[in-house]
């Protein structure tokens, strides 16, 4: 099983996956006419006027913080040391390219998500990638692959890994045994989870702006104090990507591990093109009522993570001068020793308490995308979501005591082939995404608040829910 896993890994994550993510957000970035650079203007409107929901929906800000939850995790600070370690500074240049590129794919899967959506039993919009390959590609089969592998990795084994961080970083801050921080994580995640969606989106809501500002205020400030040093460290990072900090030692081989650590970890940690956060996209209600809005505001969130919050822990890390290559130092422990270097002995701590809300925002955002996978599938019974919500849970308790490298590296392998799916389905769909900007844009140009008119989409008549979109 192990030598099965670890092949299919090497191939998706050593070839289908780090090119076909960064191919896929070059050819959407070009398709859609670079729209994540010329209209990031709109993704800021869009955002401003998105604090409203209704019966149906939750509003486009909660489903952008909640995508955050799930994006925001340990990879923006354990995974950016991790890349800073096996590829030098330059890798934090190549998270960039990738994220850059990746605002275009992640604009496109949600805006498909929100085009495809459907209501369930209790008229909450749900959809994602599983709904759209569905009644897009007309490929229930494919979809329903899609949703099995969502709800392995990210709905179980991936809050395993979050659990196992939060544990780590208690125990080796505070002494905290594992398996009570394990209990206690599972019942503050419980008291969340059972509240139902609207109940998670709320949390996310209050915590997310508030977790990632503070997190970032205090790298600003660090930046501030060392303000001298911040140019360097920028050229650092550009130079190294392309080896020439290096070049007095031939740096070929540093250039490819630059790349490679930096577009796998920048993928890893924005999630754009993974097929995940469209599965929260969906169940908001957008404003403007269109679905490219809800695109623009999923877009933005690629941004936040590696180009703001990536960036803050990779500068904290540079300007400390704690990393030292093949010193074995990296991760949660080089990112400690970097916050320690700056303020002291709390610094540790800052970061064990940033993990757990990182991580714990993670788990109950991840268990929203595979309730949805859950009832796509038809699972919509208290029954089957009582069951999911016991296991996600579970998995919370047991992963924060065991780390099981084979059960860890098959959740690799079924998020690999589950991103595999939505690529290939969102470039077969990308027809639909060109005209749906184009008509957005048009109507923005024109003065106009934009508004979907499924008149003017007659290819889709049989396709979208008509009592949504009327």
């Amino acid at each position: 099983m192990t030598t099965i896993v670890d092949s299919l890994n090497s191939i998706l994550w050593g070839y289908v996956l780090v090119y076909g993510l960064l191919g896929v957000g070059v050819f959407f970035t070009i398709r859609l006419g670079f729209l994540q650079f010329l209209n990031f203007g709109e993704m800021i409107r869009a955002i401003r006027g998105s604090r409203d929901s209704d019966v149906h929906g939750i509003s486009p800000f909660q489903a952008l913080c909640t995508s955050l939850a799930s994006r925001v995790g340990t990879g923006n600070l354990a995974g950016v040391a991790v890349a800073l370690y096996l590829g030098g500074a330059g890798a934090i240049f190549w998270m960039w390219m990738v994220a850059l590129v990746g605002m275009a794919t992640g604009y496109a899967e949600s805006t498909l998500a929100q085009l495809y959506k459907v209501r369930d039993g209790k008229g909450q919009y749900r959809g994602g990638p599983a709904v759209y390959i569905t009644k897009g590609l007309k490929a229930p089969w494919a979809g329903s692959i899609f949703a099995v592998c969502l709800i392995l990795s990210f709905g179980l084994v991936f809050n395993a890994v979050q659990a196992n961080s939060i544990a780590d970083a208690m125990q080796g801050a505070f002494g905290v045994p594992k398996i009570w921080v394990g209990i206690v994580i599972a019942v503050l995640a419980g008291i969340v989870i059972f509240g139902g969606l609207r109940s998670i989106v709320r949390f996310a809501e209050l915590v997310v702006p508030l977790m990632a500002g503070l997190y970032v205020l205090i790298a600003l400030v660090i930046m501030a104090i060392n303000i001298t040093e911040v140019p360097g460290v920028l050229m650092t990072i550009v130079k190294s990507a392309f080896g020439l900090e290096e070049a007095a030692g031939g740096a070929a081989g540093s250039i490819t591990a630059a790349m490679l650590n930096g577009i796998k970890r920048g993928l890893f940690s924005n999630e754009a093109g993974m097929g995940s956060a469209p599965n929260i996209a969906a169940t908001a209600t957008p404003a403007p009522h269109h679905p490219s809005s809800q695109g623009l505001v999923q877009a933005f969130g690629v941004f936040v993570d590696t180009i703001i919050i990536c960036t803050a822990t990779a500068v904290m890390i540079l300007l400390s001068g704690v990393m030292e290559p093949g010193s074995g130092i990296t991760g949660t422990q080089l990112t400690q020793d970097a916050m320690q270097s700056h303020i002291g002995e709390s610094g540790a701590y800052f970061i064990a308490i940033a993990i757990l809300f990182f991580a714990f925002t993670s788990i109950v955002a991840n268990y929203t995308y595979a309730e949805n996978a859950l009832i796509h599938l038809g699972g919509d019974s208290t029954i089957a979501i009582t069951l999911l919500r016991s296991a996600v849970l579970g998995m919370v308790v047991w992963g924060s005591y065991e780390a099981v490298v084979t059960v860890f590296n098959a959740a690799d392998a079924s998020m690999g082939l589950m991103a595999t799916i939505n690529l290939i389905a969102i470039v077969m769909l990308s027809g639909t995404v060109v005209k749906l900007t184009k008509d957005y844009l048009a109507q923005r140009k024109q003065g106009e608040v934009p508004h979907f008119k499924s008149k003017d989409y007659p290819e889709l008549h049989e396709k979208i829910d008509g009592n949504i979109w009327h």
